[in-house]
C-alpha cells in the first residue's frame, strides 16, 4: 500500500528493513521525490572480477551497481547520481594504468570511462586519487564528463577557506528541473560540495608536499556552504569521502562525518572511506548517529560499502517553499549487489550492465595479460590465513625483499654498517573483505597478479631510523591487534575487531614474544593508554636483549614512515631514505633477482606461553590446509565463524 509523503512524518528506514518503496508514492503538487544515488571507494572495480585471484566474482564492480542505478532511473522521475572517491586506484587496472599503460594526454582511464557511460553527475576526491602523483590525477579527471569537487585542497591557502586556490573547485552547482507530484517541471538548484580526508598530507607526502595544502573537513564546510546558499543553492549535497566517527569535533578529523552533519545548511551526507555500510547495526552506538533511520544529527546520510557492493540511496521529498525548496521527508538504504548465504555461497542479486563493460573491456583484457606475466617461482605456499596470529609466509616475502632493497639504498650512505630490520604487515586478512579476503599462491610460478596480491596498495619504499627504544614501543602499538586474555581460562577472543589488519606490523631481524595477559599500551588509534603495560617481552637482537638506546633502520613504506597509524618512531620525523620505487616493485624485483624464493616463516615472533589459557579466532575455511604447517603454535579448528570465516583454536 503507498505510504503518504505528504506529512513531515515521513518514515526514515535502513537496509535490513521492511522495503518501504518510496518510488512508488505520488508526491502532491509543489512536492517532488528526489532519489541520490551514491557509489563510493570502487578503486577501479568496474568488471565483477577479482584479478589478484583471477576469476569472476560476484561481489564487486561498477558494471553491478549499474543495474541497480538503472532500475532506480526507470522507476523514479527525478534522480541524481554522485561518487564519493577512492575511485582511480586499489586493483590491477589502476596499477596496470599508472604504471604499464600511462596515461598521456588525451587519454581515457577506465574507470572515468565507465563512469562517463554510466552518466554520473558529479563526484569528490577519495585520498587514494593522489596515489601516482597530481599530474596523472589531473589527466585522469580531463576525460571525466562531470564535475569533480574538492573544498578543503588547495593550490595555495589564504587566509580563510573562502580565499584559498583550490586545486578543484570546492563545489558545484547544479540547475536541474524536477517534476512535481502534478506533472509540473521546476527548477532546483542543487549545491554539491566535496571532502577528503586532510591526512592526505601524510600518507602521499612524496606527490603533495610543497605542492597543495589541507583544510580541516569542517572548517572548509563552515565557510563554503553558506557561499552555496548565498549563490542561490536550494539543497545541499555533502561529497565526505569521510568515515562515520566521532561526534566530538577535533582539529584535522579523519573521519568528520558526523561533525560536519552538524554544519547547518547541508541536507544530505554521502559518506565513504572506510569501506563499511550505512544505515546498519555496525552504527547503532555511534553518538548522534540514529542507525535505524539513516541519520547523523537528524541529516540523512548513507554508506554505499565499497568496490561496487552497494549503491547508496538517499530519497528526499522537498517541498515548494515560495521561491526555494525545503526537505520535508527522506529515507536512506544502502543497496547491495549481491548477498551472503548461511551455506557461504553468494548469489548475485543483479547481473552486469553490458554497457559499462563494454566501454572498459579493452583495458580489462589488457589488466589480465598484465597481472599473468610470471616473474618467478616459489618453493614454498604464500598464505596469509593466519598472518594474524603467527609469523606468515606472505608477510615474511615483503620483509625480505624491503630488507634486500634497503640493504642496497644504504650502501654508501652515512647509514651503511647501521642494522637493517623490516617492518610489514598483512593487508589481505579477512575482515571487512570477507573469507575469501586472503592470500594463497600455490607452489610454483610466481605472477605480477600474486605480487599485487601480496601488496595491495601502490605504497613506496621509505626507511626510518629508530632506537631499541622505539622498536619495543613500535611493537607494542602493533600488538594492539590482540584482546587481553585472562589465563587459565578457555576459548576467548583474540582478535580485536576495531584493530585494521594494516596496521599489525611485524618485525624481522629481532625475535620477540607477545605476553597477552597484558593490557594494550596503545588504544586501535595509537593513542598511549596504558604507560606501563608491557606486551613485547624477550625482545632480543642477534640473541641479546636489545639496548634501548642503539640505532636500527627499518625498512617500511610511505604511508607507515609518514606517520599511518601512528607507532612510536614513525611520526615522519625519523625517515632517512624515500625510495622512487613501489614496495611491489621491489617484491618483484627481488623475486626476478633470485628467480625461486623460500618464503618460509622463520617463526620470529609468538605468543607467550599462558599454560591452561585458549583462544578463538576466525579466518578463511581454506586455512585448514594449512593449519597443521604453522610454525611456533598448535591451531585446531573450532567450527564455522559467523558470515563465511572458519573459527580456529590456539592453545596458549
Amino acid at each position: 500500500m503507498p505510504i503518504s509523503l505528504n506529512r513531515r512524518s515521513f518514515l526514515a528506514g535502513s537496509a535490513g528493513l521492511i522495503a518501504l518503496h518510496p518510488f512508488s508514492v505520488q508526491a502532491a503538487a509543489g512536492q517532488v521525490h528526489l532519489r541520490l544515488m551514491e557509489t563510493t571507494d570502487l578503486h577501479v572495480h568496474v568488471f565483477p572480477y577479482d584479478y589478484y585471484s583471477d576469476r569472476p566474482v560476484d561481489t564487486v564492480g561498477l558494471a553491478r551497481t549499474a543495474t541497480l542505478i538503472n532500475g532506480i532511473r526507470a522507476e523514479a522521475t527525478n534522480t541524481l547520481l554522485v561518487d564519493n572517491g577512492d575511485f582511480l586506484q586499489g586493483n590491477p587496472m589502476g596499477d596496470y594504468i599508472a604504471y604499464e599503460r600511462g596515461m598521456k594526454d588525451g587519454d581515457m582511464h577506465p574507470v572515468i570511462t565507465a563512469m562517463n557511460t554510466l552518466g554520473f553527475d558529479c563526484s569528490t576526491l577519495g585520498n587514494h586519487e593522489f596515489n601516482y602523483g597530481l599530474s596523472f590525477l589531473a589527466k585522469s579527471l580531463a576525460g571525466a564528463k562531470y564535475p569533480v569537487v574538492c573544498a578543503n585542497i588547495a593550490k595555495k591557502l589564504g587566509a580563510s577557506p573562502r580565499e584559498d586556490e583550490t586545486l578543484l573547485p570546492p563545489y558545484v552547482l547544479l540547475d536541474r528541473e524536477l517534476t512535481d507530484g502534478a506533472g509540473t517541471k521546476l527548477p532546483i538548484k542543487i549545491g554539491i560540495i566535496g571532502f577528503v580526508p586532510p591526512q592526505v598530507m601524510n600518507w602521499d607526502r612524496k606527490h603533495l608536499e610543497g605542492n597543495v595544502m589541507a583544510r580541516d573537513i569542517v572548517e572548509a564546510a563552515r565557510a563554503y556552504v553558506p557561499e552555496m546558499k548565498e549563490r542561490g543553492a536550494d539543497i545541499i549535497i555533502a561529497l565526505s569521502h569521510s568515515g562515520i566517527g566521532s561526534a566530538d569535533l577535533t582539529d584535522g578529523m579523519e573521519n568528520a562525518s558526523v561533525p560536519l552533519a552538524m554544519v547547518e545548511g547541508i541536507d544530505a551526507i554521502m559518506t565513504g572511506h572506510s569501506h563499511l555500510v550505512f544505515p546498519s547495526s555496525t552504527y547503532a552506538d555511534f553518538a548522534g548517529v540514529d542507525a535505524e533511520k539513516g541519520t547523523i544529527h537528524g541529516t540523512p546520510a548513507v554508506m554505499g560499502g565499497y568496490w561496487g557492493s552497494h549503491m547508496g540511496l538517499i530519497d528526499l521529498m522537498l517541498e515548494r517553499d515560495g521561491n526555494g525548496w525545503r526537505v520535508v521527508g527522506h529515507q536512506s538504504e544502502a543497496r547491495p549487489i549481491s548477498q551472503r548465504n548461511e551455506d557461504r555461497s553468494v548469489t548475485a542479486l543483479v547481473e552486469s550492465d553490458q554497457a559499462v563493460l563494454d566501454s572498459v573491456q579493452v583495458e580489462h583484457d589488457a589488466t589480465l595479460d598484465y597481472v599473468r606475466r610470471a616473474v618467478g617461482k616459489t618453493d614454498a605456499p604464500l598464505y596469509s590465513y593466519f598472518a594474524l596470529v603467527a609469523d606468515d609466509p606472505s608477510v615474511q616475502i615483503v620483509s625480505i625483499a624491503q630488507t634486500w632493497y634497503i640493504a642496497q639504498m644504504m650502501k654508501g650512505t652515512e647509514y651503511e654498517g647501521l642494522p637493517i630490520l623490516s617492518a610489514a604487515a598483512p593487508f589481505k586478512a579477512g575482515g571487512r573483505g570477507g573469507p575469501e579476503y586472503y592470500t594463497d599462491v600455490a607452489v610454483g610460478d610466481v605472477a605480477i597478479k600474486n605480487v599485487a596480491d601480496l601488496y595491495l596498495y601502490p605504497n613506496t619504499v621509505r626507511a626510518v631510523k629508530v632506537t631499541g627504544a622505539e622498536v619495543k614501543d613500535w611493537l607494542e602499538r602493533s600488538a594492539g591487534m590482540f584482546n587481553q586474555i585472562e589465563p587459565g581460562k578457555a576459548d576467548q577472543v583474540l582478535l580485536n575487531d576495531a584493530f585494521p589488519s594494516y596496521n599489525f606490523d611485524v618485525m624481522d631481524g629481532v625475535t620477540y614474544q607477545i605476553d597477552l595477559s597484558q593490557p594494550s599500551k596503545f588504544d586501535p588509534k595509537g593513542e598511549l593508554v596504558a604507560p606501563e603495560a608491557n606486551r613485547i617481552v624477550n625482545l632480543m637482537f642477534n640473541g641479546a636483549p636489545i639496548d634501548p638506546s642503539q640505532e636500527f633502520i627499518v625498512a617500511t613504506n610511505n604511508y607507515r614512515a609518514g606517520g599511518g597509524g601512528s607507532f612510536p618512531g614513525a611520526k615522519g620525523d625519523t625517515i632517512v631514505f624515500e625510495g622512487p620505487d613501489t614496495n611491489r616493485d621491489v617484491i618483484v624485483r627481488y623475486i626476478v633477482d633470485q628467480g625461486t624464493i623460500s618464503p618460509k616463516a622463520d617463526g620470529n615472533w609468538s605468543f607467550a606461553p599462558l599454560p591452561g589459557t585458549s583462544v578463538l579466532f576466525d579466518t578463511g575455511p581454506k586455512a585448514a590446509a594449512y593449519a597443521d604447517a604453522v610454525p611456533g603454535v598448535a591451531i585446531t579448528p573450532a567450527g564455522d565463524g559467523p558470515d563465511g570465516f572458519a573459527r580456529f583454536k590456539i592453545d596458549l
